[in-house]
């Protein structure tokens, strides 16, 4: 029997913490969405592995570094665990767009990365952003798009400029919960009403 293996990528900022035009430079400053972490523990339960792909240029700019990075993920992964969440692995561009890299969004790199490391077929994963650059990079290698309306989200939508099949939900809170739904309903359980 094949065990067929279920990946929702996630971009961070907007969609799990607030966003900040001044970029999250420390732990202090990442603060995350309410209903957020538990919806990555919902999609958890429900069998998803979930990977945050982020663009990091804050550190190609000087403004914070690896371990800046590491210690404000680690804030991030202490929160999920006293919830009952995980994060089960992070992939970020540290580029700034002049660099020209593969993995800065929307260039499909880090989705790849992902797709090989997790040995899933892009067109299996799921991705939730809040940013036309993280839907085209998205629909660049095949993945389900799911654009959030937290962070940058409306103002992406009122852009009009989204990859076509772009699925929209409110927050990543709305979208887990129709992920567990869909899943519970797949393995035949039942819903309290």
């Amino acid at each position: 029997m094949t065990i067929l293996k279920k990946l929702v990528i996630l971009d961070r900022d907007g969609v799990v913490n607030y966003d900040s035009k001044e970029f999250i430079k420390s732990p202090d400053e990442w603060i995350p969405i309410p209903g957020s972490l538990e919806a990555i523990a919902r999609l958890n339960h429900a069998g998803y592995y979930v990977v945050i792909a982020s663009n990091q240029s804050a550190i190609g700019r000087g403004l914070c570094n690896i371990d800046t990075l590491n210690a404000i993920h680690e804030k991030m992964h202490r929160a999920l665990e006293l919830i009952g969440g995980r994060i089960d692995a992070i992939f970020f561009c540290p580029h700034t767009s002049t660099d020209h890299c593969n993995c800065r969004k929307p260039k499909p790199g880090l989705f790849m990365q992902i797709s090989q490391r997790f040995r899933i077929n892009p067109t299996s994963i799921l991705v939730v952003g809040d940013s036309r650059h993280d839907m085209q990079a998205a629909a660049a290698v095949g993945c389900s798009r799911y654009l959030v309306l937290t962070g940058n989200g409306y103002k992406t939508l009122g852009s009009g400029d989204l990859p076509v099949g772009t699925t929209v939900y409110s927050d990543l809170n709305t979208f887990s919960l129709d992920c567990f739904t869909t899943a519970a309903d797949r393995d035949g359980i039942s819903h309290a009403t």
